[in-house]
């Protein structure tokens, strides 16, 4: 069975290599590195514990929702775009359950609801002048969903797993913008120096925060 330090070790390895690949469009070096990268976050909650918690468990299940969304992300289609999108969206709603697990307070929604509220604004106004009209309702829906992941998220504080938890939601948050930027508004390469590091490493403080609870 994989560990710990395993499983940060195929992390370290495969996500660099991912953005490299990503950045020379090598595709066989993208359908290697993407699939191991995932598994490393899995990889990682497992040895953790995820399984020993509900917290964990739920946590576990949106990772794996993740790691779907990751895999369907690879291939340049339409319809495995929209596949990835959906996927990605039950993995949200799932860590908005795992979130609501844990003790914590909801007077931090009071303290998150405007920059969350700002960041949803900012964010559609900045893509809707590039989303198809077919594509608008999709697109809205998923950035109430971050929303909603992100006020969870918040309520995890004074909770010692909120110290992986808020860095990780944000930045998987954050990530999303550099996806929704390649699919609508400017398709380059840059995108992914920032956007791929920034997804991985905030779904492995994620996958960390099972060893607080």
């Amino acid at each position: 069975m994989i560990n710990t330090y395993t499983a940060l070790l195929l992390a370290v390895l495969t996500i660099p290599a991912l953005v490299v690949a990503d950045y020379r469009q090598w595709r066989p070096g993208r359908y290697l590195c993407k699939p191991l990268a995932a598994l490393a976050f899995l990889a990682l909650a497992w040895s953790l514990g995820a399984l020993h918690s509900s917290y964990g468990q739920w946590l576990l299940a949106g990772l794996v929702a993740c790691m779907a969304g990751d895999l369907l992300l690879m291939f340049e289609r339409q319809s495995a775009f929209m596949a990835g999108l959906g996927a990605f969206l039950v993995g949200h709603l799932l860590y908005i359950v795992a979130f609501c697990q844990l003790p914590g307070t909801v007077g931090a929604l009071w303290v998150s609801a405007l920059p969350v509220a700002i960041l949803v604004f900012a964010s559609w106004r900045w893509l809707a002048p590039h989303v198809p009209g077919d594509m608008r309702l999709a697109v809205r829906l998923y950035i109430a969903v971050i929303a909603a992941m992100l006020l969870a998220a918040s309520t995890t504080w004074g909770n010692p797993a909120a110290l992986w938890i808020l860095p990780g939601a944000v930045g998987f948050a954050l990530s999303d913008l550099a996806v929704a930027r390649q699919q609508f508004v400017l398709s380059e390469r840059r995108n992914g120096l920032w956007g791929t590091p920034l997804y991985f490493v905030s779904q492995l403080l994620l996958a960390a925060s099972v060893s607080s609870v």
